[in-house]
């Protein structure tokens, strides 16, 4: 049994030590500082090990979308933000889910901002079913 097979769950201290140990080598960053590696495969499989060092606390939802079909191998590619097709000008920037933090979404009414909604303005009417 190899020793990242007894660690099980692997916490960032893990992965740096998996990092150092195993070979890999870094093949880019994005926007938000994750470093992205990639290394041979492991013995009996045919797809190189491809992983991310996250800035910061490890959240999935940090990691771009062209960086995510990479990791996963929908891509071999790797992501270039100096490349034309990187990003589409109608494109808005990667944004982590900010669900459970000070910075989520709270619409008008909610209870963290002030709990007050609008007035009903009398333009909806509620669907009864037919008689």
């Amino acid at each position: 049994m190899g020793l990242l097979s007894f660690l099980g769950a692997l916490s960032p201290a893990h992965i740096s030590l998996f990092t150092l140990t195993s070979g890999g080598r870094c093949v880019g960053r994005d926007a938000l500082g994750n470093k992205y590696y990639r290394a041979k495969p492991r013995p009996g499989y045919k797809r190189e090990r491809r992983w991310v060092m996250y800035k910061g606390a490890p959240e999935a939802s940090s990691v771009p979308p062209e960086w995510h079909g990479w990791l996963h191998h929908q891509s071999d590619e790797i992501p270039d933000e100096d490349t034309p097709s990187f990003r589409r000008e109608w494109q808005k920037p990667h944004k982590a889910n900010m669900t459970g933090t000070n910075h989520a979404y709270r619409p008008p009414g909610h209870i963290l901002k002030g709990g007050r909604r609008d007035k009903a303005t009398g333009d909806y009417t509620a669907w009864s079913p037919p008689k």
